[in-house]
């Protein structure tokens, strides 16, 4: 059985290119959390002429949560990092970002280490647990 929803709005950004994955986890993300928000961009690129537009109009209307894939064409998730730090993209660090990908290597993990604004490393497939772990302890 699982643990009821959490009731609290959350505005969250998906960094994909894979539609599978991201109609899935979609839909993961809607059985956690009620009123929920949530943008997919195919690539690195897209996501930061979005994030730069949210910025210039409205920055409280930054994503609270960024769930970040590494390997995706056109600019991969470490290429989205280094832009979103140089651009200074969100400034009062409202953005909590998280790399969600399917590599298991050793290399990547402490790559994204290196990265003081990615909370966490979360490897694919992402589950009901993990994906309410994020959350709760973002109340907590």
């Amino acid at each position: 059985m699982q643990p009821d929803t959490i009731s609290t709005g959350k505005n969250i950004l998906i960094i994909d290119d894979e539609y599978l994955s991201t109609f899935i986890f979609e839909k993961l993300i809607k059985k956690v959390v009620n009123d929920t928000e949530i943008t997919i961009c195919l690539n690195g690129k897209y996501a930061i002429e979005k994030l730069l537009e949210i910025k210039n109009h409205d920055a409280n209307q930054l994503p609270n949560y960024i769930f970040l894939d590494i390997t995706m064409p056109v600019m991969n998730g470490w290429e989205f990092l280094e832009q979103y730090t140089r651009l200074d993209i969100d400034p009062l660090g409202k953005c909590k970002i998280y790399i969600l990908t399917s590599s298991l290597y050793r290399y990547d993990m402490m790559k994204s280490a290196s990265f003081n604004i990615v909370k966490d490393y979360i490897v694919k497939p992402l589950d009901f647990d993990k994906l309410k772990k994020v959350f709760v302890e973002d109340v907590n």
